[in-house]
C-alpha cells in the first residue's frame, strides 16, 4: 500500500486544503506543506531502505510492486511499481513540492485553497506517472497532470496567462492523444499475437512487431514525451507557459513536469521498441544536440528574465535526449543525473525570478542592474545557481552533462563535440544574466528587501542539494544503476526475442525487467 499512499497523500491533502481554504488562507498552506513534508519523509525512508537492502526482492531491480484488479475484462489493472529510477524522481517530486508550497506562501492571495488543491493534484499525477506500470493507468496519470497545471497558469498566471494556458493544453493534449493511439495499437497487436489483451507493461515488453508498425507506434509515444521534455521543434509552448505561470507553477513545470518526458523515453521507448529506438537513435541524438545549441542561443537573446530561464531548460534537457539515444550506460546515467539537477537548479532560478518580480514588479533585464548592492543575499544565490546552470565543476549539473558527453563520445564523436559547444554557450547566457540583472549600473534607485529568513532557508537547502549532487553523486548513481541496467538489458534482449522467439533468458528478464545489480560498464562500453 505504500505506493498507493505516495499518490493518495498529496491528492487527499489537496482536497482538504480546498475545503479548509473556503474560510481561511493560512490553513491551506500549512495543510499542503505538512502533506509534502510527509511525502518527502516517506520517499527518503524508501531510499534509505533500498540502500540498506531492506527493500530487495526477487524481482530486482524493482523494489516495490502493487497490482489490483481494475477492469479485468479489458486487461486493465491498477498496477504500480518502483525501481531506483522512479524512486529518485519521487524524492525529487516531494522535495520540489515542498519548495513550491513555501515559495507561494506570500505570492498567492486569492482562492488559496483551490490553488493548493491544483498544485498538489499536479504533484500526485506526476508521482503516478513515475509509478504506473499499466499503460492505461499511466495515460490516466499523464492526463491528470494536464488539467490542474492548466488551471494554475490560467487562474494565477500573469498578463497573457489565457494564451499561454491554452497553448500548453493544446500541445500537451496533442502529444497525449498520439500516445493513446499508440497504446491501443500495441494492445491490439499484442492481443492478436498472444490471445491475451492486456495493458500490463511487463507483458507488452517483447511484443513482436514488424519494423514499420514498431516505428509508427514508437513515434506515437515519442511525440508525447518530446512535447513534455520538450524537444525542438515541439518546444514552443514552454517559454510562454513559464513566463505566465505563477512561481510555484514554474517550479513544478520545470522541475517535475518536464521530467516525465525524459522518464517516458527511458521507461517505455527503449524496452518496448528497442529495434525502432536503435534505428531512430541518430535522429534522436540530432534533436538533442539541436535543442542544446538552439535553446542556449535563444536564452542569450531574451530580455525577459523568466523567459531566459525557460529557454535554458530546452538546452539542458537536450542533454537528456542525447543521453537516452546514445545507447550507452554512462550517457544514460548522465541523463538521469541531469534530470534531477536541472529540476533543482532551474527550479531555484524560477523561485528567485518570482521573488525578484514580487519586489520590483518587472522581469525586464533592461530595467534591472545594480541589484547586487541592494539585495546581496539574493544576488549571491542567483550567482550560485547561475554557476550550477552553466555546468561548473562542483555542482550536480556538471556531473550529468559530463557523463552524457563522455558516453556519447563513444557512440558518436561528432554529436558529442557539437553538444559540448552548449557548455560554452551556457557560460555566455548565465554570466550575461548576472551582469545585466545584478551587476553594472543601476537603471533606477530601488529600496527593496533582501531574502527573508524563510526564503533564504529554501535557497540554502536547494544550494546544498545541488552542491551535494556535484561532489558526492555516487548514492544517486548507485540507486539508479540496477534500474537503468535492467532497462538496457531488456531492450537488448527484447530485440533478440523479436528475432528469436525462444530466447529463454529474455522470458526471465521480462517479468522482473532485469535481475542484475551489476554496475554499468565504463567509458569503453559502446552498446
Amino acid at each position: 500500500m505504500i505506493l498507493v499512499w505516495l499518490i493518495v497523500i498529496p491528492l487527499a491533502a489537496g482536497v482538504l486544503a480546498w475545503v479548509v481554504g473556503r474560510g481561511d488562507s493560512v490553513w491551506p498552506r500549512w495543510t499542503a506543506l505538512a502533506a509534502m513534508v510527509l511525502e518527502f519523509v516517506l520517499a527518503v525512508w524508501l531510499w534509505v531502505d533500498s540502500a540498506s537492502g531492506a527493500l530487495a526482492t526477487t524481482k530486482l531491480p524493482w523494489l516495490l510492486h502493487a497490482r489490483y484488479e481494475w477492469i479485468p475484462e479489458l486487461g486493465i489493472g491498477f498496477s504500480l511499481a518502483m525501481d531506483g529510477l522512479s524512486l529518485v524522481l519521487v524524492v525529487l517530486s516531494a522535495f520540489l513540492g515542498i519548495v513550491s508550497v513555501v515559495c507561494s506562501w506570500s505570492e498567492i492571495e486569492e482562492q488559496v485553497g483551490f490553488f493548493h488543491f491544483n498544485l498538489l493534484a499536479t504533484v500526485a499525477g506526476i508521482i503516478g506517472v513515475f509509478l504506473a506500470t499499466d499503460l492505461i493507468l499511466f495515460y490516466f496519470f499523464w492526463e491528470i497532470m494536464l488539467v490542474p497545471m492548466y488551471l494554475l497558469i490560467r487562474i494565477w498566471g500573469h498578463e497573457n496567462r489565457a494564451y499561454a494556458a491554452i497553448k500548453f493544453f493544446l500541445f500537451t493534449q496533442a502529444g497525449a492523444l498520439a500516445m493513446l493511439v499508440a497504446i491501443l495499437a500495441l494492445y491490439f497487436l499484442h492481443g492478436q499475437q498472444t490471445g491475451t489483451y492486456t495493458f500490463d507493461y511487463f507483458q507488452l515488453i517483447g511484443t513482436t512487431l514488424n519494423p514499420a508498425a514498431s516505428m509508427l507506434i514508437m513515434l506515437g509515444f515519442f511525440a508525447a514525451f518530446a512535447v513534455k521534455l520538450p524537444a525542438v521543434p515541439f518546444h514552443t509552448w514552454l517559454p510562454d507557459a513559464h513566463t505566465e505561470a505563477p512561481t510555484a507553477g514554474s517550479v513544478i513545470l520545470a522541475g517535475l513536469l518536464l521530467k516525465t518526458g525524459g522518464y517516458g523515453l527511458i521507461r517505455f521507448i527503449l524496452p518496448l521498441f528497442p529495434g525502432s529506438a536503435a534505428a531512430f537513435a541518430n535522429a534522436g541524438m540530432a534533436l538533442g544536440v539541436v535543442g542544446i545549441i538552439y535553446g542556449a542561443i535563444l536564452a542569450f537573446a531574451q530580455t525577459d528574465l523568466k523567459r531566459l530561464v525557460a529557454y535554458t531548460s530546452i538546452s539542458h534537457l537536450g542533454f537528456v535526449l542525447l543521453g537516452v539515444f546514445s545507447f550507452n550506460g554512462m550517457a544514460l546515467q548522465g541523463a538521469v543525473i541531469q534530470m534531477v539537477c536541472h529540476g533543482i537548479s532551474t527550479g531555484a532560478l524560477f523561485v528567485l525570478v518570482g521573488l525578484l518580480q514580487e519586489r520590483i514588479h518587472t522581469r525586464d533585464l533592461d530595467q534591472m542592474g545594480g541589484l547586487w548592492s541592494t539585495v546581496p543575499r539574493m544576488g549571491g544565490m542567483a550567482l550560485v545557481f547561475a554557476l550550477a546552470s552553466l555546468g561548473l565543476p562542483g555542482f550536480g549539473n556538471f556531473i550529468g552533462e559530463f557523463l552524457v558527453l563522455m558516453g556519447t563520445f563513444h557512440t558518436n564523436h561528432w554529436m558529442a563535440a557539437v553538444a559540448a559547444g552548449g557548455l560554452v554557450l551556457a557560460c555566455v547566457y548565465a554570466l550575461w544574466m548576472m551582469l545585466r540583472g545584478f551587476f553594472g549600473a543601476a537603471t533606477q534607485e530601488r529600496n527593496i528587501s533582501d531574502l527573508s529568513a524563510r526564503e533564504m532557508l529554501v535557497m540554502a537547502v536547494m544550494a546544498a542539494a545541488i552542491f551535494w549532487l556535484g561532489v558526492f553523486p555516487q548514492p544517486t548513481i548507485d540507486v539508479t544503476v540496477p534500474a537503468l541496467d535492467g532497462v538496457r538489458k531488456v531492450a537488448r534482449l527484447a530485440g533478440e526475442e523479436s528475432r528469436t522467439p525462444d530466447v529463454a533468458k529474455f522470458q526471465q528478464l521480462k517479468t522482473g525487467l532485469g535481475r542484475t545489480t551489476k554496475p554499468m560498464q565504463g567509458p569503453g562500453e559502446n552498446r
